[in-house]
């Protein structure tokens, strides 16, 4: 393997070490802003579950995710959304789910 190459590969592995944790969280040092309000239509059909939009951190900004209906994958599933959390290492997302 060329030594070019693996020290970039050595330091790309460093650098996302150094913003995630054990669990996979990446953290960020300013919380989002407030929760858009949504309009939520008319669902598309029976088993559809509205999932209401968040925002991502990209690029140093959060971006907004808008709300989108899904199916459930089972007929008593429920869907627990996504939210984000501040611990002792600063702010991280925690994924939406179904349960």
């Amino acid at each position: 393997m060329n030594r070019f190459i693996a020290a970039g590969m050595v330091t790309a592995s460093l650098l996302a070490g150094a913003c995630a944790s054990g669990r996979g969280y990446v953290y960020m040092r300013s919380g989002p802003p407030p929760l858009r309000a949504e309009a939520v239509l008319a669902s598309p059909g029976p088993g559809y579950v509205w999932i209401p939009g968040y925002y991502r951190y990209e690029r140093d900004n959060y971006v907004w995710i808008g709300g989108h209906y899904e199916r459930a994958p089972r007929s008593r599933a429920r869907w627990v959304p996504g939210h984000w959390e501040n611990g002792r290492r600063g702010w991280y997302y925690v994924e939406g789910h179904w349960r």
